[in-house]
């Protein structure tokens, strides 16, 4: 290939060709080609031939050296990008260093402070009588101030001053003992540096991070709470003015959804001071009042919380962006709920995951919208979309706590598993219901209970439900609750029966930066039986997943959906369902969220790609977690009993459902756990794998894999991901599957939860039956038998073809047989 090097001087472009001569452009003709290059950055041979005809003032230069020039402004336009890439780089990094070193000169700071109050605690006990004058410093109270009186401006001004000292000394000061996060590190790559307190009064978290956005942006957004923070369900400015330095005053009124069907809500009353200081920077900080606040006929519904002096600060950085502190510190007043569910009010993890760091992921995700830096699916604009995400978040929050203001109440039960409110109001959702819908003559009718888990991986649990949707859904229901809203029709259940496959896809929108939340559609695949004729009966849910990626924070778990039709529009109503798992014990981080409930949970721990010291803890024995359910219905009046009978029926099918999975993760360990133990004396994964391998090179005379002379742990990783189907059948009760790869799974589209449901004679035809149980005497006599090309079915009903299959005895170490395994090789699906 020539090279080739080009220079601008005067207007006029130099190349070189594979001749040594340069060949001069003018103006006009750069000007032309830069227009066809912003056309065609790499056009063909055919199409360089055809420009120099259509441009005519490209008509004295050869295509060879057309080639050459647009070679030579592809290289410039790649190394500009590059350079402006390496120049955001290096701008990142120099504020991310300068965080850091702010970060250890306060860190330096603590150290001196603990040596000083430490050599001052040594000099009292080695002076007793030193003691005496220590009860001076308890006695100092502040005197009565005046100027401190809440009822006007000059007494507002000084406890916002105050506000915003005690603020500044929690932001980059001393004030408070930060620790690292646990699980987060900090790095160019990451959100920031996020800090937690375990000593101090409250529940307490900072963060601080770089962010693309001029400072009175990040205000403005910061300000707006309800559109980052989940669980805000009001936020109101009930008085602003402004103060004599420039800044503003308000007071503020917030009220904060309750996690779960336990717990009261929380309110809150307080001063937020916004600022700027002598350096330029924009301060907003806030701080809980004394008495007073909004009083309604719902406050029994809530808790007054205290905010201690929090808020956020915000520097800007040389070459533009900000760098962002926020801080947290909150006393949830804990001895308000049941004591199993204090930690949840007592954990900085929680607050930092749900208000510090969410708040500067916010700004962040909103700072690479404006640069472009992200594009989302079906050309929705990144407002619509975090809309969804806001009103899914809001409407199962609004299901859960069921505030009597917004129309809820509860109706008669007969237990107290399953509670069952109803929504007579004329909107939900925020959205006004089209003019023949439910609402006129019926209503919302929701059903939702809490139940405490015991060592059972939220993550895992939450992404099981996710992925075998099939495990405790009742189709027909999500059916029902999606015509109702398509149609204003509500009819029982039971009168439009639903054939579904069970399958469903899963295509994804959008989601924020480090994937703690995913915004997805899912299409469940069915068919509408009306009539004797068979319909179209796709259901299209919306949904978001909210803490099961690997980068979680470990400390809430959500899966909310809601049906909406397949071209749904930007203001399309949602009635919101599903399920949010808040772990109680908040110092384990949990198994890893891309383990499913199969084989691979048991290979976490021995990965090659991961160090001993990088993955995250999975020692979830004993560990505890709370577990909420809610579902909505629509429903007419003269069907609400039906309905809500229905309801309370399907989610007690749902908690059922949900320990059975639960039991089965309980048993998911690193090391050498199936991950469930269908039958009883089952190995586990270790144990079976060497028997399988074992047992096929004693019967055939060759191996099953390729082991390179590893433990048996490497073993089991390597059947659990060969490219060919291996299946374990017992018989010793009824010929059903005990095991699978991940192969095996894949072909009868199944997990492992689900796989004792699948019996050998399912998954062939009556000719392939026949086959089988032809050659079982030769198993037994031999030891192994094949199976000649064929077709067989997996556990949805579709067909599958292998082109040969393998029978042999599995046998244990004393000789006797334990099973039968399969190997179906090359496989496929019809």
């Amino acid at each position: 290939m020539a090279a080739a090097v080009a220079l601008r001087s005067g207007g006029m472009e130099k190349q070189s060709i594979d001749t040594g001569k340069y060949v001069r452009y003018t103006t006009e003709q750069v000007e032309a080609l830069e227009r066809l290059y912003g056309e065609c950055p790499k056009p063909s041979s055919m199409r360089r031939q055809q420009l120099i005809r259509e441009c005519p003032i490209l008509a004295n230069i050869e295509p060879k050296q057309i080639k050459v020039w647009f070679q030579n402004r592809r290289c410039r336009e790649k190394q500009r990008k590059e350079s402006c890439r390496l120049q955001a780089l290096n701008r990142k990094l120099s504020a991310m260093n300068k965080l850091l070193m702010e970060e250890n000169e306060r860190l330096q700071k603590q150290v001196n402070q603990l040596v000083h109050e430490n050599a001052i605690m040594r000099q009292q006990l080695q002076n007793v009588s030193l003691a005496n004058d220590t009860s001076c410093e308890s006695a100092m109270t502040n005197p009565q101030n005046p100027l401190r009186d809440d009822n006007n401006p000059a007494g507002l001004l000084s406890i916002a001053e105050e506000a915003l000292a005690e603020f500044l000394a929690k932001a980059t000061g001393t004030a408070v003992d930060w620790v690292q996060m646990p699980g987060m590190k900090p790095g160019p790559d990451s959100v920031g540096i996020v800090a937690i307190s375990h000593s101090s009064c409250g529940v307490a978290a900072r963060a601080c991070g770089l962010v693309n956005l001029e400072a009175g942006k990040i205000a403005e957004i910061f300000k707006d709470k309800p559109s980052w923070f989940h669980d805000c369900r009001n936020h109101e400015v009930f008085t602003m003015f402004p103060t004599g330095n420039g800044g503003t005053i308000e007071l503020v009124y917030m009220q904060m959804y309750a996690p779960t069907t336990l717990a009261p809500a929380r309110d809150l009353w307080t001063l937020r001071y916004t600022t700027t200081l002598e350096d330029g920077s924009l301060v907003i900080c806030e701080k809980s009042l004394s008495g007073g606040g909004p009083i309604s006929t719902t406050s029994h519904q809530f808790v007054r919380a205290v905010m201690l002096p929090s808020g956020c600060l915000i520097r800007p950085c040389e070459g533009g962006g900000s760098i962002v502190h926020i801080v947290d510190h909150l006393d949830l007043e804990a001895s308000s709920v049941p004591e199993v569910l204090r930690p949840l009010y007592e954990s900085s993890n929680v607050v930092a995951q749900k208000m510090t760091v969410t708040a500067l992921r916010h700004v962040k995700q909103i700072a690479q919208e404006v640069t472009g830096d992200v594009a989302y699916a079906l050309g929705r604009e990144p407002a619509i979309l975090r809309s969804f995400s806001q009103r899914l978040h809001r409407g199962f929050n609004d299901a859960i706590n069921g505030f009597n203001d917004d129309g809820w109440s509860l109706i008669e039960t007969d237990g107290m598993d399953v509670v069952v409110a109803t929504n007579t109001a004329k909107k939900f959702d925020n959205h006004a219901i089209p003019a023949n819908a439910f609402v006129l003559t019926g209503g919302v009718l929701c059903a939702k209970a809490s139940m405490l888990l015991q060592s059972v991986p939220p993550a895992l649990l939450v992404r099981f439900l996710r992925e075998h949707r099939s495990e405790w859904a009742d189709y027909n229901l999500d059916a029902y609750s999606a015509a109702s809203l398509k149609t204003g029709i509500c009819s029982f259940p039971g009168w439009r029966p639903t054939k579904f496959s069970g399958s469903q896809t899963i295509m994804p929108l959008a989601h924020t930066i480090e994937n703690e939340e995913s915004l997805e559609v899912v299409r469940l695949e069915g068919e509408a039986l009306t009539h004797g004729a068979i319909l179209s009966g796709n259901i299209h849910l919306l949904q978001i997943c909210y803490g099961i990626d690997d980068n979680s924070l470990g400390t809430c778990f959500q899966l909310v959906f809601a049906p909406i039709d397949k071209h749904f529009p930007d203001d399309v109503p949602l009635l919101a369902s599903g399920f949010s798992v808040m772990p109680l014990d908040t110092k384990t981080n949990g198994i890893p969220s891309t383990h499913t409930l199969d084989l691979a949970s048991s290979l976490g721990a021995s990965s090659g790609n991961q160090s001993a010291g990088d993955h995250k803890s999975t020692d979830y024995h004993n560990s505890r977690s709370i577990l909420t359910i809610a579902f909505q219905f629509p429903y007419e009046a003269h069907l609400q009993d039906s309905i809500a009978a229905t309801a309370r029926q399907y989610v007690r099918s749902i908690v059922l459902s949900v320990q059975r999975v639960s039991m089965a993760l309980t048993q998911v360990r690193p090391g050498h756990n199936i991950g469930n133990k269908q039958l009883p004396g089952s190995p586990d994964a270790v144990t079976l794998a060497h028997w399988i391998c074992r047992s096929y090179n004693h019967h055939l005379g060759m191996d099953l894999l390729r082991n390179d002379g590893g433990n048996e742990e490497s073993l089991l990783k390597t059947l659990w991901h060969h490219q060919d189907a291996i299946l374990c059948c017992s018989f010793e009760m009824q010929p059903v599957f005990t095991f699978a790869n991940q192969a095996g799974l894949d072909m009868l589209e199944t997990s492992l939860v689900a796989l004792q449901d699948i019996t050998l004679d399912k998954i062939f035809d009556e000719a392939g039956q026949k086959q089988l149980h032809s050659g079982l005497v030769k198993l037994m006599e031999q030891g192994y038998m094949y199976l000649p090309a064929g077709v067989c079915r997996s556990g949805m009903g579709r067909h599958v073809s292998f082109e040969q299959a393998i029978a042999w005895k599995v046998v244990r170490e004393d000789n006797i047989a334990h099973c039968v395994a399969l190997c179906f090789v090359n496989w496929s699906f019809l």
